[in-house]
């Protein structure tokens, strides 16, 4: 047995040659490498803080958590698993501990820095994730980190980063500087390149007047760009609304789906002029169409002036009372009728839609209603009425006049109609209310404008307090002067006496 032992290790021998052919056979199964050469392997073992790799060494490569990824604070298991086959930088063949360090990030860096040095020269682009959002930019990983400037992210700066995290983005490249470690990208130069073309194809369709949908993408002091479908728009502030602003965030917010109208192209600059309030009908047209003279309306005094009295009677639109409008007596200072921000109702007299100007009365209005009466006529206070050619009012759809109740079926106009009469019923009964204190307050208005002698003043005092001493409006016979000789005011004093019984 001996010698068969002895005669097989003979031939093992002599088939590879003498022991020194032996060795040197040995170490030709092991790669030869330098500290910074590129070498593969195949993970063998992930840990929490590391991974081994078999790059067919005397021992497994070890590669550290923080070299294996550009991007920060991620776990071995996230990026690699065993049998994967990766590419590693020999960072030192022979650590204190006597392990081989290797780097697969740093092979990555080395290999995408070849790769994106030859996309520069062609003027290429290059593709990435993006893994931060940084002071300034953001990070992307094209092999290695590029940092993209926030203002080249888009066509336009944009203020919150943190949805393009996760996000593949193409751009160009910038700037490159191996030894510092530096490369800048700019998507926005990208958009701008591929953009071209569309833009310029999709300017030469739009024409002046057509109505657009688009989306609010940003908001400037001076106006609001919208998205009309890759290429940008400006409303310019004073074409937001059809009354004053001051900044366009009163009207409009990012991300606001909004119907435009286009003012006009400018094809050499590129530039779009559009319109949100030419796609909103005008209020004053608006005003015109739903108001007629006679009607009352409500409104607040926002102006006293030398002539008059000015009341906003909707947003943005603003009627003047005139002096000789605002009551049955003689008025030198409108404030002694009415003061700023005061709610009053008025009588719509006129209209003149062309030059935007409305003429109201407060008189006219206060003598159109009968504070102690339940006569309600709903058309003189908005409620829209229509009549025929002879002068029949016309009742509303689905309501049968003959049994006065509303037809089966009709439930949706008679919902809209009993809404209608509410509002306008609502205003009148606001309107009295307004009126009786109007009457309460008339003695003292016309002894504020020095007309009456000091018993008058006395007098017109004691009726609005309701002290039953002799007044102006008394009917004694004794009691003569200009109040009492004044028929309007005779009608005053019989709605006093009626609302005091």
């Amino acid at each position: 047995m001996a010698e068969n032992n002895t005669e097989v290790t003979k031939v093992a021998i002599n088939d590879i040659g003498t022991e020194e052919d032996f060795i040197k056979a040995v170490d030709s199964t092991i790669k030869n490498f330098d500290d910074g050469d590129l070498v593969e392997g195949t993970v063998v073992k992930v840990d929490h803080d590391e991974v081994l790799l078999d790059i067919g060494y005397k021992t497994e490569g070890v590669i550290p958590s923080r070299e294996l990824s550009i991007k920060k604070d991620v776990k071995p298991e996230e990026v690699v698993e065993v049998g994967d086959s990766i590419e590693a930088l020999v960072v030192t063949k022979e650590d204190k501990e006597g392990r081989l360090i290797l780097s697969k990030k740093r092979a990555q860096y080395e290999r995408a820095w070849g790769d994106i040095e030859s996309i520069k020269d062609a003027d290429g682009v290059v593709e990435g994730t993006v893994i931060e959002a940084v002071k300034g930019g953001l990070i992307v990983d094209i092999g290695l980190r590029g940092f993209l400037p926030a203002s080249l992210v888009e066509m336009r700066r944009v203020r919150d980063l943190t949805p393009f995290i996760g996000q593949k983005i193409k751009a160009k490249i910038l700037e490159l500087d191996k030894n510092r470690n530096n490369v800048v990208l700019s998507r926005r130069q990208y958009l701008e390149e591929t953009q071209s073309e569309v833009r310029e194809t999709f300017l030469s369709q739009l024409k002046k007047g057509q109505i657009r949908e688009g989306v609010v993408s940003s908001i400037v002091n001076f106006g609001a760009f919208v998205d009309l479908g890759g290429v940008d728009g400006l409303i310019h502030v004073s074409e937001l609304s059809w009354k004053h602003i001051d900044h366009p965030s009163e009207v409009v917010k990012v991300g606001d789906k909004v119907t435009v109208e286009v003012l006009d192209v400018d094809l050499d600059r590129e530039r779009i002029s559009l319109s949100l309030k030419a796609t909103q009908e005008d209020p004053w047209q608006r005003f015109a169409r739903t108001h007629v003279p006679g009607q009352i309306v409500k409104g607040k005094v926002t102006k006293i002036v030398q002539f008059g009295v000015f009341v906003s009677v909707e947003d943005g639109i603003e009627g003047l009372v005139h002096i000789s409008e605002l009551a049955n007596r003689h008025v030198d200072n409108p404030e002694t009728v009415v003061k700023p921000n005061e709610e009053v109702f008025v009588k719509v007299i006129d209209v003149d839609l062309d030059r935007r100007r409305i003429s109201l009365s407060l008189k006219q209005a206060n003598d159109s209603v009968d504070a102690t009466s339940e006569d309600f006529d709903p058309a003189l206070y908005g409620m829209p009425a229509e009549y025929d050619d002879e002068g029949n009012y016309k009742y509303p759809e689905g309501f049968d006049p003959t049994t006065n109740e509303w037809i089966a079926g009709f439930e949706q106009q008679r919902e809209e109609w009993e809404s209608q009469y509410a509002a306008a019923h609502d205003l009148w009964e606001q309107h009295k209310e307004f009126v009786a204190k109007e009457n309460e307050n008339a003695a003292a208005s016309a002894a504020e404008d020095g007309q009456g002698q000091n018993e008058h003043h006395e007098r017109s005092a004691a009726a609005a307090t309701g002290s039953s001493e002799a007044s102006n409006y008394s009917s004694d016979a004794s009691n003569e002067g200009t109040l009492a000789g004044s028929d309007q005011l005779a009608a005053l004093r019989e709605q006093l006496l009626s609302e005091k019984k």
